[in-house]
């Protein structure tokens, strides 16, 4: 059985960014765009704001890829509420 992908309609936000900061970290456009993006994701999910399938969502990774970065970010990965575990095992 093939791998499952998963399609989601997505919106595009433009961030402009010097190109004084991109040499500072020795990346790309395409790279950082990457970086930010899951860090985002990350901080939302420390808030509250995202549930842990959702911050994966707008990361651009599976689930458990997101779930074991969290350490590298600083954020537990498993400070969640009964109500929030509920929610993901109902729907993982």
């Amino acid at each position: 059985m093939g791998a499952v992908e998963y399609k989601w309609q997505m919106s595009n936000v433009t961030l402009s960014i010097p190109d004084e900061i991109l040499l500072a970290l020795k990346t790309t456009p395409d790279d950082l765009a990457s970086r930010i993006r899951f860090a985002a994701s990350v901080k939302l999910y420390e808030m509250g704001q995202l549930s842990s399938g959702s911050a994966a969502q707008l990361a651009g990774v599976p689930k458990p890829y997101f779930l074991s970065r969290l350490a590298e970010y600083g954020v537990n990965t498993f400070d969640l509420t009964d109500e929030e575990l509920t929610h993901d095992l109902k729907n993982a």
